[in-house]
């Protein structure tokens, strides 16, 4: 009987996984080194920060052990989201550790204790525990100011940097900056691609329309009048230049050098992601952010071996 506790349960081994489910599933269990089956009841409670989807998705964690153990899910929301609990925490931490070396415990000033709830604490609760147990050893002040806990939270200032905008039509998330860099390079090309076929639409047609850039002027000053705001209450300009011919080409021929160098760079990207994941097409899909298909394509557009 009893209860055991498995912390950072997504951590173990696969092989250790199946021979938890074993225990699990019969009860049974052989001590090291012996062959004698003991028999067990216990209740079993298991903690982890890991996406644990996403690590049965990726291979690293058994589904059917995970069934086993979310019989009743508790979700513990992370530290910055308890901003009550971060000074009650932080005393509790502060007196135990006080009382247990036998020395005075320490405060903070109000200034301290604003800047220590708005904090994000990535480690959590065993981050803060840390912190309180530096503060109370190193500092031979007891009262700790703005400017002594600034120093033991890591990386503060940038914490309270601007994030980036994050666009909800794009669901995919990129861990790194390359990887973004990546996505922005691939619509680039795309809008090239579409830009080059406009532009050599209109070659074919032949020159542009004067008449079309007077309905223009005409529309264009109709908005002007309905919306004078978005000009900054500037008179309309109404003069339009019809591009010549030859500047149109010779654009276009821009466009293709730009559309070449841009499919040299996707290449590039594309054999990097290959060699990094020893050729394995899935993973380097997911870093590249296209579809293991689309990848396939392009390996075969770019004749990449």
């Amino acid at each position: 009987g009893g209860t055991i506790f498995l912390d950072e349960v997504a951590g173990l081994p696969l092989s250790t996984q199946v021979r938890l489910l074993r225990v699990l599933e019969t009860g049974e269990f052989f001590r090291v080194g012996s062959s004698k089956i003991i028999k067990t009841n216990v209740r079993v409670i298991a903690a982890t920060n890991v996406d644990i989807p996403k690590a049965i998705q990726d291979g690293k964690f058994r589904e059917d052990l995970f069934y086993r153990l979310n019989t009743v899910p508790i979700y513990v929301p992370p530290l910055r989201e308890r901003k009550d609990d971060i000074h009650l925490l932080f005393r509790k931490f502060a007196i135990d550790f006080a009382e247990r070396n036998r020395m005075p415990s320490i405060s903070l000033t109000d200034d301290a204790r604003h800047v220590l709830l708005n904090y994000r604490w990535p480690g959590n609760i065993r981050q803060l525990k840390n912190i309180t147990e530096q503060l109370s050893v190193i500092e031979t002040e007891r009262v700790i100011d703005t400017n002594t806990m600034r120093q033991y939270l890591p990386d503060y200032y940038e914490d309270k940097l601007p994030a980036l905008y994050n666009n909800p039509i794009d669901e995919k998330t990129f861990n790194s900056e390359r990887e973004l860099l990546y996505k922005i390079l691939f619509d680039m090309k795309n809008d090239m691609n579409d830009l080059k076929k406009l532009v050599l639409d209109i070659m074919q047609k032949g020159p542009v329309d004067t008449n079309l850039h007077a309905n223009n002027a005409q529309i264009l000053e109709k908005l002007i009048q309905e919306e004078p705001s978005l000009v900054n209450n500037e008179p309309p300009k109404q003069h339009f230049n019809v591009p010549e011919r030859d500047d149109i080409i010779q654009d276009t021929e821009e466009i293709i050098e730009e559309s070449l160098s841009l499919e040299e760079k996707e290449k590039e990207f594309i054999i990097k992601a290959l060699d990094k994941h020893n050729g394995k097409r899935k993973y380097a899909a997911e870093e590249l952010g296209i579809s293991e298909r689309t990848l396939y394509r392009k390996i075969k557009e770019y004749n990449i071996n």
